[in-house]
């Protein structure tokens, strides 16, 4: 976990990681979320509606933007204020994902910190991307 303080940011500033989606992550998001919708747990009903498999939960990729926040960038001392996330494309089991961030605002008076963020999967394709606002706790 990095810890990043405000004295530490600057605009351009980027962290990434990448992560795999996998079956026992849409299992756990559906027992979490209650979100039952055929979209995303049958695979004959995506398909009917146009989708090559079963549709990832948006808000389970999103989640990855928390993670970026809290863990990446700025880590440890990261309080989010505010996640603006688009969707441009499926995201689908077995897909990787590269979630990135860069700083580009700072307000060194409040702490408030802007970062745009995007999620690519591994055909470098964007399936999102997002405005995550935080401010450092010191």
């Amino acid at each position: 976990m990095n810890e990043y303080k405000l004295k530490d940011m600057i605009v351009g500033l980027t962290q990434s990681f990448s992560v795999d989606i996998t079956n026992e992550m849409m299992d756990l998001f559906l027992r979490l979320s209650g979100d039952n919708n055929p979209l995303h747990i049958q695979r004959e009903f995506a398909k009917g509606m146009g989708f090559s498999d079963r549709v990832v939960y948006g808000m389970l990729t999103s989640s990855f933007y928390s993670t970026l926040a809290g863990v990446y960038l700025p880590g440890k001392y990261c309080l989010l204020t505010g996640i603006d996330v688009s969707f441009h494309k499926p995201v689908y089991v077995g897909d990787r994902l590269t979630i990135t961030g860069e700083i580009e605002f700072i307000s060194e008076s409040t702490g408030q910190v802007e970062m745009k963020a995007r999620i690519l999967n591994q055909k470098n394709e964007k399936v999102s991307k997002s405005k995550i606002k935080f401010s450092l706790l010191e």
